[in-house]
């Protein structure tokens, strides 16, 4: 026997599965990575060494008013060592710069205070000057330009009116955009919904580039990689992470070359074949990306390349804040027929794309592959009305697989982090 252990917010789900049954465990290569530096370290030397771009100290010279984009509480940035570096970088460059961090909420919740001493420390929140990003706050917002696909280019005012725009972010796999982080920062980081909805819209999310590890011809890419550029966003330091969210490798430097680096590094670690299965079980990679069914999407799309059609997949995701968006929940509620609402999403034009309809089109898309097994902590009656089926744990969850499959004896892969790696 063999046990697989896959993260559970800050805890960990475990089963014990018959090797002879198990075609593979897809882990990436991140794990056994040894950059041979501390994290620190790794940071300091991307400010020194910026790719394509001069040193942030140097670009914040004489700029006044410098704003700072950082991710908010969904993401598990190291901001604690990103982003006292660059206060740092940029006082040495400029001592009177006034500054100001923006938390790049997109279309989440805003963040709490509470949440942003966890990221930041309580120094860095009582002593600078912090602003959370309401991507639904029309007085906060300017219109600066219209995207490549038509939409409307509307972002943070603060940004827009800064004399210097940077950001921090960190660099995964991501299930529509390719690569989280760089451009990102601005849309949908900073983005009017308005921006965010014309921007994830179903035709958008149905092409076959706007996939895990995708950026070429991924036309959400496009217009997120115009966005960042058009709000002049000058400097990025973004950071590839492990398991245990620590510092593994780092970028810094222009907002497009920058990035591009960066995700070159994480690709040739976390690319692996996959190994078809009937049942497959992945996770979100626990806190802080596993706190709802929303997220927990981005952990299916992995799954959702291993399974066979008409397999099961088991999602480990502790969802402790629930569905994670009003509108996702209601898509389900209210519609049933998982074709049809494939089909309305796909014919609805950019300009009336719903709020969170891109998370309820890609869970369509996998449910009508696959069968969906859901470990939580959200209500089983929620877990139903995304036409998912609760589970208490692992144990019980690969029984019932082989239940619904009628086979006891059910190939399985495992995929421990399912946001950590692309399934090719």
């Amino acid at each position: 026997m063999m046990k697989i252990s896959l993260p559970y917010g800050q805890e960990k789900q475990s089963v014990d599965l018959d090797e002879s049954i198990l075609n593979g465990i897809l882990v990436s290569q991140i794990e056994a990575y040894d950059p041979g530096k501390s994290q620190t370290e790794l940071v300091k030397e991307a400010l020194i060494n910026p790719i394509d771009s001069q040193r942030l100290k140097d670009l914040a010279q004489g700029k006044n008013k410098v704003v700072i984009i950082a991710s908010d509480h969904t993401r598990p940035v190291p901001s604690k060592i990103i982003m006292p570096l660059m206060l740092k970088e940029i006082r040495e460059g400029n001592p009177d710069a006034d500054i100001t961090i923006l938390i790049a909420t997109g279309f989440h919740r805003l963040t709490t205070r509470a949440e942003m001493v966890s990221k930041f420390g309580e120094a860095i929140v009582d002593q600078e000057k912090i602003v959370v990003h309401d991507s639904g706050a029309e007085e906060s917002l300017v219109k600066i330009g219209t995207l490549p696909s038509g939409g409307d280019l509307i972002i943070n005012r603060l940004a827009q009116e800064a004399d210097l725009l940077v950001s921090e972010g960190f660099i995964e796999p991501h299930f529509f955009a390719g690569f989280s982080g760089g451009r990102k920062s601005v849309l949908p980081g900073i983005a009017s919904r308005v921006t965010v909805l014309a921007n994830h819209c179903g035709e958008f999310i149905a092409h076959p580039k706007a996939r895990t590890g995708s950026i070429a011809g991924n036309p959400l890419h496009i217009d997120m990689l115009y966005a960042a550029k058009a709000g002049k966003l000058a400097f990025v330091v973004n950071v590839v992470i492990n398991s245990e969210k620590e510092v593994i490798h780092a970028v810094a430097g222009d907002c497009a070359n920058a990035h591009a680096k960066g995700c070159e590094f994480l690709k040739s670690l976390c690319r692996v074949k996959a190994q078809p299965s009937d049942i497959v079980i992945t996770s979100n990679g626990g806190y802080p990306l596993d706190q709802n069914i929303y997220q927990a999407v981005k952990g299916m799309t992995a799954a959702e390349a291993a399974v066979k059609p008409g397999g099961v997949i088991i999602m480990v995701a502790k969802s402790n804040d629930g569905h994670g968006g009003e509108s996702f929940f209601n898509t389900f509620k209210e519609e049933k027929n998982l074709k049809n609402m494939s089909k309305r999403f796909e014919k609805t034009p950019k300009n009336e794309t719903i709020p969170d309809q891109w998370e309820a089109q890609i869970l369509a898309r996998i449910l009508l592959k696959a069968r969906v097994i859901y470990i939580s902590e959200a209500p089983d009656a929620m877990i139903r009305e995304f036409q998912m089926t609760p589970a208490e744990n692992l144990t019980d969850a690969v029984s019932l697989a082989r239940e619904y499959l009628n086979n006891d004896q059910a190939r399985i892969t495992a995929i421990p982090d399912g946001v950590a790696v692309i399934v090719e």
